[in-house]
């Protein structure tokens, strides 16, 4: 039986072997500490000082990742082995350069980094060239062509940035008096103000999930196979995740069919890694939502419910190191929000939060709060979904959090 060679050397030495990240919050910190539990040399990057992520990392930098000759500087100057992008915020072409000159790999590759940066190129792709099922949808790049868009699509209609994530700048639009506020909405709160979005029908479905898609490499063979998790079913407010659970029922036609799609769209974005695929559920039927080629939010809960947690996934898949997608246990997870526009925070009551020993935290550091930040997860495990739901949601509740 012959294996193939993964090599790591030894961080702060020659023989290092790199990783930049560009994006240091809360899933990249996650990220760092599984790379360092590897071997790996990390160096995180991000727009503002402290970052969760930098914390942790090796190296850490501050810059416009979306300035193209900032970016490039930083990479010749680190001269990393794979670059790991974690935000939509990038100067996407420069690692399209970057990988074309073979200086390093882009994960999981620069073509799934730009397409996935800008809901345009996903959604053209899952939609129009893969033939995937999925909301009707149609773009618009001035009010009076989202106005006619929103007409178009009928109400009530979603409407979000085609740069952005967490929910930023998204609007559930009921009817036509809403359609002006949803554009200026839309244009202040992405993440790069492209003044492009995306206007989307509303499904009547009966979950979303999150299915972990991780391509890894076989040991034995070098070639990537496919890997999913158990489903994670999620609760959003305002397109930002609340709460997410593990495993989520569905029937064994649906499951299949989330498999198919997520095989699919995973599959022609290429690379090593894990994705999250965002699904609508309906019975047997599963429409495409969204694509991150990167640890998921929902995903966190995997930190309570499976051996190898999507952060321990990602690490090992680019890596080029075998994976283990088993679920231990069930699980669900509650975030912890600022509640206060604020920095120096303080928490309280977590002795009063981890009195269950089916409970754990995750305080992620960040050195501003806002109202609808979120500074912070519960995790627990219990027999069902609904008691771990019912058990991580009051964990949460017990963390306190005040100003200083």
């Amino acid at each position: 039986m012959i294996y193939m060679s993964v090599t790591i050397g030894t961080p702060l030495q020659p023989s290092a072997f790199k990783v930049l990240l560009l994006g240091s919050g809360e899933l990249g910190k996650e990220v760092v500490i599984s790379l360092q539990r590897l071997g790996v040399e990390v160096h995180a990057a991000d727009r503002y000082d402290h970052a969760p992520a930098m914390q942790v990392a090796h190296y850490s930098y501050t810059l416009n990742m979306a300035d193209a000759e900032e970016l490039k500087q930083l990479i010749e100057k680190i001269k990393p082995n794979l670059i790991v992008p974690e935000i939509e915020a990038i100067a996407t072409q420069v690692l399209v350069e970057i990988e074309q000159q073979n200086i390093a790999t882009v994960i999981p590759s620069a073509k799934a980094v730009n397409l996935t940066m800008n809901r345009e190129g996903i959604r053209r792709l899952a939609a129009e060239e893969l033939g995937l099922p999925t909301s009707a949808y149609r773009f618009a790049d001035s009010l009076e062509s989202f106005r006619a868009a929103c007409d178009d699509i009928g109400y009530p209609n979603f409407v979000k940035p085609v740069m952005s994530s967490s929910g930023k700048g998204q609007s559930r639009v009921k009817n036509f008096d809403e359609v002006d506020a949803a554009w200026e909405y839309a244009q202040t709160g992405g993440r790069v103000n492209q003044g492009k979005v995306i206007v989307e029908s509303q499904i009547d479905f009966d979950f979303e999930i999150t299915l972990l898609t991780v391509r890894a490499k076989n040991a034995e063979t070098g070639e990537i196979e496919t890997h999913y998790c158990d489903a994670i079913g999620h609760r959003q407010d305002s397109g930002d995740y609340v709460e997410s659970w593990q495993p989520q029922a569905m029937t064994p036609a649906a499951l299949e069919e989330a498999k198919r799609i997520a095989h699919k769209v995973t599959t022609a974005l290429g690379g090593c890694g894990i994705f999250g695929v965002e699904l609508f559920v309906k019975g047997d039927k599963v429409w495409f939502s969204e694509v991150s080629p990167r640890p998921h939010d929902t995903g966190l809960v995997t930190l309570a419910s499976q051996y190898q947690s999507e952060f321990e996934l990602h690490a090992r898949a680019i890596l080029g190191l075998p994976v283990n997608t088993s679920r231990h246990s069930v699980a669900a997870s509650a975030v912890i929000y600022a509640g206060v526009d604020d920095s120096n925070l303080s928490f309280s009551g977590l002795n009063l939060a981890l009195t269950n020993p089916n409970t754990d935290l995750r305080l992620f550091g960040k050195p501003e709060g806002f109202k609808r930040r979120r500074m912070g997860v519960a995790t627990a495990r219990a027999e069902t979904t609904d008691q771990a739901r019912e058990l991580a949601l009051e964990t949460a509740s017990q963390v306190s959090v005040k100003q200083n």
